[in-house]
């Protein structure tokens, strides 16, 4: 079985910073893209960034220069660093991870259960 377990979310200050983490464990073969997603309370999910087995990365325009993603493929984590945030980022962060298990021939995404970003004053 996968699992992909994240942590740091949390409440937080206009402008302030949170590191979001997700490891991936099980029986895991290869890892493709790793990622977050984000879902506000009345919004479709969106993506906010991913990034391949070999760094390249995607982000959505309304984080480009405030969130930095990064993977540490020896862990089987990513990251997500979010710096300058605003009330607008207010949302349960979702990751997800493309990956093969073992044993299996078909690709497919794996998603952690989600946490709790709440920026406030």
């Amino acid at each position: 079985q996968v699992q992909l377990v994240e942590s740091g979310g949390g409440l937080v200050q206009p402008g302030g910073s949170l590191r979001l983490s997700c490891a991936a464990s099980g029986n895991i073969f290869s890892i493709n893209a790793m990622g977050w997603y984000r879902q506000a309370p009345g919004k479709q999910r969106e993506l906010v960034a991913d990034i391949t087995s070999g760094s390249n990365t995607k982000y959505a325009d309304s984080v480009k220069g405030r969130f930095t993603i990064s993977r540490d493929n020896a862990k089987n984590t990513v990251y997500l660093q979010m710096n300058s945030l605003e009330p607008e980022d207010t949302a349960v962060y979702l990751c997800y991870a493309r990956l093969l298990p073992t044993g299996y021939v078909l690709w497919n995404d794996y998603w952690g259960q989600g946490t709790q970003v709440t920026v406030s004053s």
